[in-house]
């Protein structure tokens, strides 16, 4: 395997673990609703976003170096290709994660217990990544997704489906937003750093539909559980939807990606 595919491999992989671990966040709401520990189960998932964010500072120098190889050798299709591997990725990592979703929600339920008893992240740390029963846990929390909460899906309402419509706006253009400018300076080479620049305005653009719209009413709809004024099971229904959503994204993102590059080189222009 040469520099160049080792290179892509490297993409492809900070890419699935960017999106698995965003995924996995839906599980985590579940176990703080079970755990009845909000505070201490978000607490904790923030050592999962320092993976994340790491993963995702590796992952921009990787795809600029690429770009700049792709000048040099002016291999157009091939870029485009990479770019549509690297997303297929982010799809095939929220897939993995939706699976993984009721293990996770025990297994991180598990967590908190421990956490809230030693009071030390170094002693769970090593406990969770210990070898000695990690075969007995991992079957003991082991547990695929229920179909029968897939097909409650007709039961959906105006306010789900917003949520919904929303999610899958905000994960589509979040995860093509960065790939986007960056092709966008191969197509406008002259102004391919005013071009990748443009990323955080789309990206900014997203996060304010994330923590203006879909957050708070999911902050809201967890409280409600913590009250019972909703059930769980209607809860689990929502984050279904979600779940689903963010892989809808990642899918729309793949239409997206050339004409929000094409329109991202088009406006790098006129700065």
């Amino acid at each position: 395997m040469g520099d160049m595919e080792l290179q892509l491999t490297a993409i492809c992989l900070f890419t699935f673990v960017i999106h698995l671990i965003g995924t996995l966040a839906f599980s985590v709401r579940i176990a703080a609703v079970r755990t009845r520990k909000i505070a201490l189960a978000f607490a904790l998932f923030n050592v999962l976003v320092l993976i994340s964010r790491t993963c995702n500072s590796f992952q921009t120098p990787f795809l600029a170096k690429r770009l700049e190889n792709a000048l040099q050798r002016a291999a157009p299709n091939t870029l485009l290709s990479d770019f549509r591997y690297i997303i297929l990725c982010a799809t095939v990592g929220s897939i993995i994660s939706a699976i993984l979703i009721p293990t996770f929600q025990r297994v991180f339920s598990r967590a908190v217990y421990h956490f809230q008893q030693h009071r030390s992240m170094a002693r769970l740390l090593f406990r969770g990544f210990s070898i000695h029963n990690l075969p007995d846990r991992v079957r003991a929390s082991l547990k695929i997704p229920a179909l029968g909460n897939i097909r409650e899906f007709h039961d959906i309402d105006r306010f789900d489906l917003k949520m919904i419509l929303l999610n899958i706006i905000t994960v589509a253009l979040l995860t093509v937003g960065v790939f986007a400018s960056l092709y966008a300076g191969y197509l406008n080479p002259d102004y391919r750093v005013t071009a990748s620049s443009l990323s955080s305005v789309v990206n900014g653009f997203a996060t304010l539909l994330m923590f203006l719209l879909i957050d708070p009413q999911l902050s809201i709809l967890t409280d409600d559980v913590m009250d019972g004024t909703v059930s769980e099971p209607r809860f689990r229904r929502v984050v279904i939807y979600l779940v689903g959503a963010r892989i809808a994204g990642t899918v729309v993102a793949q239409v997206l990606f050339l004409p929000a590059a094409t329109l991202i080189a088009n406006v790098s222009r006129l700065f």
